[in-house]
C-alpha cells in the first residue's frame, strides 16, 4: 500500500483546505493525504474543524450526527465515541501562530513525523489576509496612527514559513488573496518578499495555471487561481502557490485544468427550498406578508419606466412576487430538503455538495431584515431579474435610497448587489456576516439575503458539513474559507507527483 501523505494545516479556519486534501482516495479506497495536525486560533472555527476531523474517522456517519445535522442537540461525543474523539483533539488544535506553545507543539508533531518514518509530507495554509486585502488595507490607510511595519499581519507569512524550514515537507500549499500581490510594507513587495523566503527555504515555486512548466520563476499574475474556471460557482480569485521541494527531481509541475462550462448560482442553490426572509423586529408570518406586500407597493411606485431597458419584465417580477406572499409565507423561515436539490449541477460536484445525509441542509435558515431593506432587496432582485446585472445607488428611486451619507458619492455604489442567476456570484467574504446587503438572494418573492448553507454551498462545501458557533461565527467561517472542491483539485494535481518520488 502506498504511504499516506502526512499535512500540517496553519492558519486552518473551518476547514476548507483540509478537507478538499483529506477527501482525495487512492484506486484501494484509501486516503491519500492524512491531516496530522491542524491550527486555529478562532474558537468557533476550531470547533468545526475538531467535528470535522471526528467525523472523517467514519466510513458512515454515525446516527447521532445525522440526528444532529436534522436539527437534534449535539450529543456528547467524548463519552459516545471516547477514541475518535481524543484523535480529533490530538488533530485540531486551538492555537495561534506565533506563540510560543504553538511553536512547541509543532515542533514535537514534526518530531513524531520524523519518528514514525513518515517521508511524504505536505505543509498548507493561508496565513490571515487582513493586512493584504483591498478592503483591508483601505480601511488601515483611515485609521489614525496606523504604520503598516508595525502590524504583525503583514510578516504572518513567515511564522508559515518558520514551520516549513523546520518540517522540510515535499511540498507545500499556500493561499492568499490577490491583494497580496500589490501589497508593500516599507516600500518594498510584499509578495516579492514572501517569494524569495520560500525560494530561500529550497523550493522551485510552481503556478497551477502554468501548465506545468518548471522552466524560471512564473510571474505574479500567474499564481492567481480563478475558482469559477474550476468548477466552483463563485468568482473567488486567490493566489495560491505551490512549492516543490529542490531536491525532488521533478520534471514537469502540477497543472489545474479549466473546465468548459461555468457553475452559476441558479444551478447550486436554486433547488432548495424556498424560505421567507424574517424581521428583525415583531417577526411573524403575517406580518413579513404586509411588510413586503408594502415593499411591492412602493417599489411600483417608485421605480421609473425611463430608467429600466426592460420595464415589462421588472413588472412581472413584481406581479409574481405579490402572487407568491402567502405560499413563501408558509414555507416558513428555515427548511431541510424533501427532495434532491443538487440535481442541476455537474455530476461530480453534486455528489460532492450532497455529501453523506442526503435532505440535511444545517444552517438553511433565514436571518431577520428591517423593514426598510426589504423594499431595497425586492427593487435590487427584480431589477437584476429585468435588466440582468445588479443595480447600482444610481439605479435606485429615491424612496429607497437608505440615509447614509455616503450613498451619493460613488464609494458604495454596490452597496446592494444581487447574486445573479445565471452567472457565478461573486466573492463570499466573511464580511456576509454584517448585513447581507452584498449577498442579496435573485428570488425577488424571497426577499432576503443568502443563509449560511446557500453560501456555504457556493463555497462548496458538502452539505454535511456542520459549522458550528452562532450565526455570524458561521457566516465568517465560510466567506473565510478556502472552497474545498478547488482544495480537492488542488490535491489531485499533486497527488501524481507524489506518487513518482
Amino acid at each position: 500500500m502506498p504511504e499516506h501523505i502526512a499535512i500540517v494545516d496553519l492558519f486552518s479556519g473551518p476547514g476548507g483546505l483540509g478537507e478538499g486534501f483529506a477527501s482525495v482516495k487512492r484506486k484501494d479506497g484509501s486516503r491519500a493525504f492524512r491531516i496530522a495536525v491542524s491550527i486555529e486560533k478562532e474558537a468557533s472555527a476550531h470547533r468545526t474543524l475538531r467535528l470535522r476531523a471526528f467525523l472523517r474517522q467514519f466510513d458512515r456517519y454515525p446516527q447521532e450526527y445525522l440526528n444532529f445535522l436534522h436539527g437534534a442537540d449535539q450529543p456528547d461525543w467524548a463519552r459516545l465515541y471516547p477514541a475518535e474523539w481524543q484523535a480529533a483533539e490530538h488533530e485540531a488544535q486551538c492555537l495561534e501562530l506565533g506563540k510560543p506553545e504553538t511553536w512547541d507543539l509543532i515542533e514535537a508533531r514534526i518530531a513524531a513525523l520524523e519518528a514514525s518514518g513518515v517521508t511524504k509530507t505536505l505543509l498548507i495554509g493561508g496565513p490571515p489576509c487582513q493586512a493584504y486585502s483591498l478592503v483591508g488595507r483601505a480601511r488601515n490607510a483611515g485609521t489614525k496612527g496606523y504604520v503598516a511595519e508595525e502590524d504583525h499581519r503583514h510578516f504572518l507569512y513567515k511564522e508559515y514559513c518558520k514551520v516549513l524550514n523546520r518540517l522540510k515537507p515535499t511540498m507545500f500549499v499556500m493561499e492568499n488573496v490577490k491583494g497580496i500581490l500589490s501589497s508593500a510594507v516599507g516600500g518594498g513587495p510584499v509578495f516579492g518578499a514572501v517569494m524569495e523566503d520560500l525560494e530561500q527555504a529550497g523550493y522551485r515555486l510552481c503556478a497551477l495555471t502554468s501548465g506545468g512548466d518548471l522552466l524560471g520563476r512564473p510571474a505574479a499574475k500567474d499564481f492567481i487561481l480563478r475558482a469559477e474556471e474550476h468548477g466552483v460557482p463563485q468568482a473567488r480569485h486567490r493566489v495560491i502557490v505551490v512549492g516543490l521541494r529542490d531536491d525532488l527531481g521533478l520534471s514537469a509541475g502540477p497543472f489545474l485544468p479549466k473546465v468548459n462550462a461555468r457553475v452559476t448560482v441558479e444551478d447550486t442553490i436554486g433547488a432548495m427550498p424556498e424560505l421567507r426572509s424574517g424581521l428583525s423586529k415583531a417577526d411573524k408570518a403575517e406580518a413579513w406578508i404586509d411588510a413586503v406586500a408594502l415593499a411591492v407597493e412602493t417599489v411600483s411606485s417608485a421605480a421609473r419606466a425611463e430608467c429600466l431597458s426592460n420595464p415589462s419584465a421588472f413588472r412581472s417580477a413584481l406581479n409574481r412576487t405579490s402572487a407568491r406572499l402567502y405560499e413563501i409565507a408558509a414555507k416558513g423561515r428555515s427548511k431541510h430538503a424533501s427532495k434532491d436539490t443538487t440535481s442541476n449541477l455537474p455530476t461530480k460536484l453534486a455528489e460532492w455538495l450532497g455529501g453523506m445525509a442526503k435532505g440535511a441542509l444545517p444552517g438553511h435558515d433565514t436571518r431577520g431584515h428591517m423593514v426598510e431593506d426589504l423594499a431595497r432587496y425586492l427593487f435590487a432582485a427584480a431589477f437584476a431579474k429585468a435588466e440582468g446585472y445588479s443595480p447600482k445607488a444610481a439605479d435606485f428611486p429615491q424612496a429607497l435610497a437608505p440615509n447614509h451619507k455616503s450613498w451619493t458619492t460613488g464609494k458604495f455604489a454596490d452597496r446592494f448587489r444581487v447574486q445573479l442567476a445565471d452567472q457565478p456570484s461573486t466573492t463570499v467574504t466573511s464580511h456576509i456576516a454584517k448585513d447581507g446587503h452584498y449577498f442579496i438572494h435573485p428570488d425577488p418573492a424571497q426577499c432576503r439575503s443568502l443563509t449560511v448553507r446557500e453560501a456555504a454551498r457556493l463555497q462548496t462545501f458538502p452539505d454535511d458539513y456542520m459549522f458550528l458557533g452562532n450565526r455570524t461565527q458561521q457566516y465568517v467561517q465560510v466567506g473565510n474559507a478556502v472552497p474545498p472542491w478547488l482544495a480537492r483539485q488542488i490535491a489531485e494535481a499533486l497527488l501524481p507527483l507524489y506518487d513518482k518520488i
